[in-house]
């Protein structure tokens, strides 16, 4: 039999959390940005596929960082 393995809860996956439209208009405003020119990241991608995500949304990733302690970083949700 086949072991299933949950990607999101690995160690090597950083946490990945859906943006509000509220925080993420707050995040094109203070970066003066629009969504088509952050990074992005796949629907299908699986380390996102159980928060349910749509194109257009955006996502918070979160990582440990040696110097900072916690980094994030984000990423435009596309098909």
């Amino acid at each position: 039999m086949a072991k299933t393995i949950n990607v999101q809860q690995h160690v090597l996956v950083p946490k990945h959390v859906l943006m509000t439209e509220e925080e993420v208009t707050q995040l094109l405003t203070r970066y003066n940005i629009s969504k088509k020119q952050m990074p992005s990241i796949s629907s299908k991608d699986p380390a996102i596929k159980d928060l349910n995500v749509t194109a257009g949304n955006v996502i918070k990733v979160i990582r440990t960082s040696l110097t900072q302690g916690k980094a994030e970083f984000y990423r435009a949700v596309r098909e």
